[in-house]
């Protein structure tokens, strides 16, 4: 057994090994990381338990009633990648072999010679250092090889034009040319001809001899479309026809010739809302929309940010003939800014302080002088009618904030700089947080109550504050004329969708009254809701019993529950006038996998096993 433990543990990293019954025998592993946290994984623990302390879920008990030999992968609350392997051995009893997947993807092109991505890389300085660069990485290596329209999304300074050129220098086009064209820069009145070229006497300015437009440069390249949204409609027209049919007439012509081209379009616009607002073609949208990638925000890869500090620092020593150097307290200050220019601010910010830095290393100080770290204060809150006790309200902020430094920046010492508070003050908040959420006298259902918990707190907490901005005055003088037409219908509307779009994560924000008879009716709601004005809603008890709660006063959060619309969680606050009385609730709509979203971010946030 020893040699056949040898011989697994040379390509697994952990071995299990259990009776008929899932007991387990023998549990060894060459990393021990994966299992050290697992008080389930020692010998007499059962696999079943293993299982759902590291993936919330078991296969088990399925994967031992086949009988037979099965390989999956699995994602631990830890963000591990698992390659499971669980097979059958003499005397009834089972391995269960276990591989950390690291850096790696799901290969769908593998080929007789191997992976085809893993030749696929940029030749030219492409800085990736974080998760979510390297899932867009895997995108562009999976579309460089064909011709499809590739979409980049994104804000402006992420870097979009940049990943276009490493899609054309890692594809079968990179001998070809790479065209760029910034929609947004070039006249309106000159955009087609650039495009699509001219022949002699198109036009009055035309040269005698014609132009070729950048179509045609692209012929067996890329063509990059920047800016893309800035198109005027009229040439949307010939943009869709040539990315249909990929012919190019010049103005001026009745000959079309045929171009081989793949298009990379780009834009920092939403143009699902400009289509909307019939800015921007439908059928053009959908036919660039074939590949879509979108490259997120610096302040969402703060790992990055050290290693392009370091990339754009060694670029303009060399460019002035610089020796500067930055200090890790510096490198860590530009980790919490929030960069709303975003790579190219960061490389504005460096070239800077190279050119200006009159010491040979740059400080806090000196960051400090360049970058706006102090903005404009946000405007104060309302006064927020819903009392709690005052403790429990600092101790919700303080984990709120706590948690979101984390997330975002994934360092005790970055987060303590954000939070303006000291590494160990912000080690033993921390600490004592993880350990309010580790205990290990909890159950799994007491866990889950604990997470579930949290999160109820802040859509209570969002509930509360939205029904504060809601003027009751407006309120009352719409239930007395409940036309959708009034004013105060298209303004509550407008306020409830402006509050619906800024948070991003409610589906649904609304107002309803009661009456004297006990019948919850919609009032007004944001632009997107499915109930009518003065309609009834009829939902089940779990909801409807928060919702009388929240008018005697108690704002609350209803469990998930299934209505005729879907699967819901909401929070349910009052709307209170001046003299303290309960003109009607306003309600904050969750969707079931938003919510399932959010237990799982915490539950890896805090490492819980649930």
């Amino acid at each position: 057994m020893d040699h056949f433990t040898s011989a697994l543990l040379s390509i697994y990293d952990q071995l299990i090994v259990t009776d008929k019954n899932g007991t387990i025998m023998k549990s060894t592993g060459t990393v021990n990381t994966l299992f050290h946290t697992i008080k389930s994984a020692n010998v007499g623990g059962s696999i079943k338990d293993v299982e759902q302390d590291l993936f919330s879920t078991s296969l088990a008990e399925e994967i031992m009633g086949k009988n037979e030999k099965r390989s999956f992968m699995q994602s631990s609350w830890q963000g591990h990648e698992l390659l499971m392997t669980a097979y059958p051995i003499e005397s009834g009893a089972w391995v269960w072999a276990y591989k950390e997947i690291k850096d790696s993807y799901p290969d769908t092109s593998r080929g007789q010679s191997g992976s085809l991505l893993e030749s696929k890389k940029p030749t030219f300085p492409f800085v990736i250092r974080s998760k979510p660069m390297l899932d867009v990485l895997h995108k562009m290596q999976m579309v460089c090889d064909v011709s499809a329209t590739v979409l980049l999304l994104g804000e402006s300074g992420v870097g979009k034009e940049i990943a276009a050129r490493a899609i054309h220098n890692m594809g079968n086009r990179s001998d070809g040319p790479f065209i760029p064209v910034n929609c947004g820069a070039i006249p309106e009145n000159l955009i087609e001809s650039e495009l699509f070229g001219y022949v002699e006497g198109a036009f009055t300015s035309a040269r005698k001899e014609g132009a070729k437009g950048k179509f045609t440069l692209a012929h067996k390249g890329i063509l990059f479309l920047d800016e893309v949204g800035e198109l005027p409609l009229n040439v949307q027209v010939k943009l869709l026809r040539v990315l249909q049919e990929r012919v190019v007439t010049p103005i001026g012509s009745t000959t079309s010739h045929p171009v081989d081209i793949q298009v990379i379009a780009a834009t920092n616009k939403s143009l699902e809302k400009m289509v909307k607002k019939g800015e921007f073609r439908e059928d053009l949208y959908y036919r660039l929309h074939v590949v879509p990638i979108h490259l997120p925000q610096l302040r969402n890869r703060v790992d990055e940010i050290p290693h392009l500090v370091q990339f754009f620092l060694q670029k303009y020593n060399t460019l002035y003939n610089r020796k500067v150097a930055f200090t890790p307290d510096a490198i860590d200050l530009l980790c919490i800014y929030q960069w709303p220019g975003n790579v190219r601010e960061l490389e504005n910010t460096v070239e800077r302080l190279v050119i200006t830095s009159g010491i040979p290393e740059v400080d806090v100080a000196l960051v400090k002088e360049v970058l706006p770290f102090k903005g404009p204060k946000p405007p104060s809150l309302p006064v927020i009618d819903f009392l709690m006790p005052l403790q429990e309200a600092v101790d919700l902020v303080e984990e709120q904030l706590i948690n979101m430094a984390m997330e975002q920046y994934k360092s005790l010492k970055l987060a303590a700089k954000v939070l303006e508070v000291s590494q160990p003050t912000m080690s033993r908040k921390y600490k004592k947080l993880r350990n309010k959420m580790e205990e290990a006298s909890f159950s799994p259902v007491d866990k889950r109550a604990i997470l579930e918990e949290q999160i109820n707190q802040r859509l209570r907490s969002i509930a509360v504050v939205t029904a504060a901005i809601i003027p009751a005055e407006e309120v009352i003088s719409l239930q007395k004329n409940m036309n959708r037409q009034t004013s105060y219908s298209q303004k509550l509307k407008q306020k409830l969708t402006m509050i619906q779009e800024k948070e991003g994560v409610i589906e649904w924000v609304f107002i309803f009254i009661m009456t004297e008879d006990g019948r919850l009716i919609h009032l007004v709601a944001d632009k997107g809701f499915v109930i009518e004005p003065g309609e009834e809603y009829m939902g089940p008890p779990e909801m409807v019993n928060v919702a009388y709660q929240a008018f005697n006063g108690k704002a609350g959060v209803t469990p998930i529950y299934e209505d005729r619309y879907g699967e819901w969680k909401t929070s349910f606050a009052p709307i209170i006038d001046d003299d303290g009385n309960i003109v009607a609730i306003v309600g904050c709509d969750y969707s079931k996998a938003y919510f399932n979203s959010e237990m799982q971010r915490l539950r890896k946030q805090l490492n819980i096993h649930v």
